[in-house]
């Protein structure tokens, strides 16, 4: 074997080599993206459990707000159904809404506020809706890095391969998630 057929030999294995070690990086990043919506669903799924126990536990104080928790539960039931990065976001993005308005109209019952269940539920909800906004965040990182490997040369010539395609990134779709909240610290009151 001549020192031309080597060198032709060996750039054939390294070309291998890379081409298998790109492969695998791109099969990792997708096991990584299916890992990290996995967390979302871990917390979504505690927030779903969470919800019917607050709405029983003020169902009593707020008989007459009836609407207001049957719009909870209905969109706690079509965020448990939803399938998908965009139908989960959209289903997830409702049940925040429906969450607010609870959490406002819970406000202006103060025997309710103060009944230590509430408190506790409230406070586990918040501490699930921060990890669920972490894990958000860690996913879209994950999507998106693994989005830019597979277009990136010359990794895009195995991405085919690995049967790599464009991983959905969590958006928030509802304008009303997207509204920046309006803050007045004026003394005055509305009105005067």
């Amino acid at each position: 074997m001549g020192v031309t057929q080597m060198v032709v030999l060996g750039i054939a294995l390294a070309l291998v080599a890379w081409a298998v070690v790109a492969y695998n990086r791109l099969v990792r990043q997708r096991n990584e993206i299916s890992n990290a919506f996995a967390q979302i669903d871990v917390q979504l799924k505690r927030r779903h459990d969470l919800i019917p126990n607050l709405v029983n536990t003020v169902k009593g104080a707020m008989d007459f707000e009836r609407s207001t928790l049957e719009a909870v539960i209905a969109a706690r039931n079509k965020a448990v159904g939803a399938t998908g990065v965009a139908q989960v976001a959209k289903a997830e993005g409702e049940l925040s809404q429906a969450l607010g308005r609870f959490f406002a109209l819970s406000e202006n019952y103060p025997q309710l506020k103060a009944t230590e269940n509430v408190k506790q539920l409230q406070e586990e909800l918040t501490s699930t809706e921060n990890k669920i906004g972490f894990a958000r965040q860690l996913y879209n990182d994950v999507a998106t890095e693994f989005n830019t490997k597979q277009m990136q040369f010359p990794t895009n010539l195995v991405a085919g391969l690995a049967k790599a395609e464009p991983a959905e990134l969590w958006e928030i779709e509802d304008a009303g998630e997207r509204a920046v909240p309006q803050v007045d610290l004026s003394t005055q009151r509305p009105g005067q």
